[in-house]
């Protein structure tokens, strides 16, 4: 098998640099890239063709979850590895519902991870231990996130809450007071909803949310 091609995503470029530092120590890992963000990242997958792209979540612009979906939907051949910080069922489901094919932490070693792009490339879904340990409490039924009731069960009921809040008008400020939740945060679960309804806008998704009769009501 020949190596197998990567590009690594992450908006951070001394991580980027170290990444590609680590992978250069195996002989069946090639680097072909970096990008910084996930625009950047299509742009890279649709010039190079890599195999498996590492990408990072929380990037400004084209984050990571609309990335990994675009890329899923328009180079199905290429595998996502998801390497984040973020080990929450929300993160975790969105990522795995947008099509990524593995999900490991940043403090995975190059060994571990090594392992994961040559476990995609085969076909295989590779997962940190922890997170396997989110998968499988997910399928026995036992994680928040298996709950799907009521329309969108892709999302969570926060994520479903924040929505509702967003066809009823209000601002991330707002909502953010509503929740008692950070601004920031109100911005990242947003950019997530908007990620698992394949919403290119808010106002797409607002218009999504009302027609399954969400925002009914006053704010």
């Amino acid at each position: 098998m020949s190596a197998v091609r990567v590009l690594i995503v992450d908006d951070h470029p001394v991580f980027r640099a170290g990444m590609a530092a680590i992978l250069e120590d195996f002989d069946d890992i090639l680097t072909i890239g970096q990008a910084r963000d996930g625009a950047e990242a299509l742009e890279r997958v649709a010039a190079l063709d890599p195999d498996v792209v590492l990408m990072d979540l929380r990037m400004p612009g084209v984050g990571g979850l609309e990335a990994t979906a675009r890329i899923g939907t328009g180079f199905p051949r290429t595998a996502v590895i998801v390497l984040t910080m973020d080990e929450d069922d929300d993160t975790v489901f969105a990522a795995l519902r947008a099509g990524a094919r593995g999900y490991l932490l940043k403090e995975a070693d190059g060994d571990d991870i090594r392992r994961a792009l040559l476990g995609v490339a085969r076909g295989e879904a590779v997962f940190g231990p922890r997170i396997a340990q989110r998968v499988l409490s997910f399928f026995a039924g036992t994680s928040s996130t298996a709950r799907g009731a009521g329309p969108f069960p892709q999302l969570t009921d926060r994520e479903r809450e924040i929505l509702d809040l967003l066809a009823r008008g209000l601002p991330n400020s707002a909502i953010a007071t509503r929740l008692v939740l950070s601004e920031k945060t109100i911005r990242n679960r947003v950019a997530d909803v908007l990620a698992k309804l394949r919403a290119r806008t808010r106002a797409e998704a607002v218009a999504l949310a009302r027609d399954a009769g969400l925002g009914e009501g006053p704010a």
